[in-house]
């Protein structure tokens, strides 16, 4: 499935989501590890917690704001570009726990990138962190 701009319906956040996708999918395995990192790093078993706030924050944002057929949608795709039959290559290859770390960081970015403006910007970093360690745009600093 070939996911654009238009796709998402909510024009204040189709180019930076648009942006991650096209990312995602020509993210190399050596980015996937960058990111599995990150996750190590940013989330890992004492920043657990404080990920599930701002996840839970940003969900409950999102279908307020009714962005959830967004959201939806987000989610669909980044699930075929990462474990379906037809995933990429790269996640392929980093199939497992590096994988799975990769993945939850970037539907953990996907959600950031939709609740934006909805939720605190601490929270949005954090749910932007671990992806930013191969996307360094998500997290100006």
């Amino acid at each position: 499935m070939s996911v654009d701009a238009e796709g998402y319906g909510y024009p204040e956040h189709q180019r930076t989501i648009a942006r991650l996708m096209e990312d995602v999918r020509v993210l190399s395995p050596s980015g996937v590890e960058r990111v599995a990192a990150g996750w190590d790093e940013h989330v890992g078993d004492k920043g657990l917690p404080a990920f599930r706030e701002a996840e839970k924050a940003a969900v409950h944002a999102i279908e307020k704001a009714d962005r959830g057929p967004a959201w939806d949608e987000v989610r669909r795709t980044l699930f075929g570009m990462t474990e379906s039959g037809q995933a990429l290559i790269s996640w392929r290859a980093e199939h497992g726990e590096l994988g799975h770390k990769a993945e939850s960081a970037a539907f953990a970015a996907a959600l950031g990138l939709l609740a934006d403006g909805l939720i605190s910007k601490e929270q949005q970093a954090k749910l932007l962190r671990s992806m930013a360690e191969a996307l360094p745009w998500l997290v100006p600093e």
